[in-house]
């Protein structure tokens, strides 16, 4: 079994497009009603490869899963704080690649100068339907992310309300003189 992780690619838009496409069509873990077309997509992919990392992971050259990175707020005192984002082939789950994924783009993050990393999570009201469960929640927690808050019925979806909650996780020092954020726009 081959694993590698590297840089996501325009090519890699259709492959990425269909990963997605399960979760917008059969789950509420987003909160997106519509699949987004293969153009969309590919801005989105390109939007984000302009500042921050956006990696994909093969399993015998087949893309299993993308994991990226984003701002937290647009304003310039969030710049050392992102938000992550994964998904994986929903075939490819509990296998440990989640983990290899999250952790190469932490790294690249950690190397930017990123300090806090964030991730929104939706998740059932009380008990786990067959649209959303803890798993995404359970995850996080597992590689080291703490609950920060929770939204109440927030999401809509399937004619069911949903909570969402941030998950944060701190990767580096806070300093009273901090050096800025290397984005990839200025490497």
């Amino acid at each position: 079994m081959d694993i590698t992780i590297r840089d996501a690619v325009l090519e890699d838009a259709p492959r990425i497009l269909e990963i997605y496409a399960y979760y917008v069509r059969e789950t509420a873990i987003t909160f997106e009603y519509e699949v987004p077309s293969l153009s969309d997509f590919q801005a989105r992919i390109a939007r984000t490869k302009s500042r921050y990392p956006y990696l994909v992971i093969e399993k015998d050259k087949v893309v299993q899963g993308y994991a990226y990175a984003g701002p937290f707020k647009e304003r310039a005192a969030y710049d050392w704080s992102c938000e992550m984002t994964i998904y994986l082939d929903h075939t490819a789950q509990k296998c440990g690649l989640g983990r290899k994924l999250y952790e190469a783009l932490s790294g690249r993050l950690r190397q930017m100068g990123i300090l806090n990393l964030y991730a929104c999570i939706g998740c059932p009201e009380t008990a786990e339907d067959a649209y959303l469960n803890w798993n995404s929640a359970d995850f996080h927690a597992h590689l080291g992310f703490v609950k920060a808050g929770e939204f109440h019925r927030c999401g809509y979806k399937f004619g069911r309300w949903y909570n969402m909650i941030w998950m944060e996780k701190m990767i580096g020092e806070h300093q009273p003189e901090q050096a800025p954020v290397r984005f990839l726009s200025a490497i």
